[in-house]
């Protein structure tokens, strides 16, 4: 694994004796997220449990927050429950800034995302946006990807081809459940997630994945790699560049 350019931490812990928890990890991350968001700008907002943090971080400034982009409809009605205007894809030319979380990421900014099921949205907010910052807690930094099921929207008529195409790889499909069906994305499709990988080329298996017909998106995020990322540790907030 390349490594990553690490700075000081952003924020330090007081009391090394009471670790922070998980939830509390995430809040401190989310906090420290606020220094990307360019007063006066559009920003994008991606998905999940730590970018809620954020976006709840985002109340302390939202007068400076003209509007955004979001990657998700849960986190399009957070925004709108602070007065954040939402806007479409279509309604903006370009994001300064995307903030999102990651499942997994590695040494040169590669990640795995769509734990929320929202992959798709979130590349292409993502490819909109001059810089990404990720914003995760240290479990999340990996060597190689691939220990975190891999998300893959699909079209629903592919499905038992491709998770075939999986198996000759060596590796185990799934399709995403919830609630005894088939989870269905904002966009109408579904999910597989795919285990036993070890992805040591991202930007290879990104490419060959996308090309297999009925693959909609892999959640491997290598063509839209993450610029920063703002790890929270037990030592505080740390950033690393790539």
């Amino acid at each position: 694994m390349t490594q990553p350019n690490l700075s000081s931490p952003t924020s330090a812990l007081t009391d090394a004796a009471s670790p922070l928890t998980q939830e509390q990890l995430k809040t401190l991350v989310g906090q420290a997220a606020l220094q990307y968001v360019v007063p006066g700008e559009i920003i994008g907002v991606g998905t999940g449990s730590t970018v809620n943090k954020f976006i709840d971080a985002l109340a302390s400034i939202k007068d400076q927050v003209k509007g955004a982009v979001s990657s998700s409809l849960a986190s399009a009605e957070r925004l709108r429950g602070l007065g954040i205007p939402v806007l479409d894809c279509n309604e903006v030319e370009r994001l300064a800034v995307y903030i999102d979380g990651a499942d997994e990421i590695d040494g040169n900014g590669y990640m795995i995302k769509g734990g929320g099921a929202a992959l798709t949205r979130e590349k292409i907010v993502a490819a909109q946006s001059d810089q990404f910052v990720c914003i995760v807690d240290a479990s999340k930094l990996v060597h190689t990807l691939g220990a975190f099921p891999l998300p893959v929207e699909i079209i629903p008529m592919a499905s038992r081809r491709i998770m075939a195409q999986f198996a000759a790889k060596g590796a185990q499909a799934a399709i995403r459940m919830k609630e005894g069906k088939a989870l269905v994305t904002d966009n109408g499709h579904i999910l597989l997630d795919v285990s036993g990988l070890q992805i040591s080329d991202p930007i290879a298996f990104e490419a060959e994945v996308n090309q297999w017909p009925g693959v909609v998106t892999v959640g491997v995020f290598a063509f839209q790699r993450a610029h920063v990322c703002l790890l929270a540790t037990a030592t505080g907030v740390k950033t690393l560049r790539f």
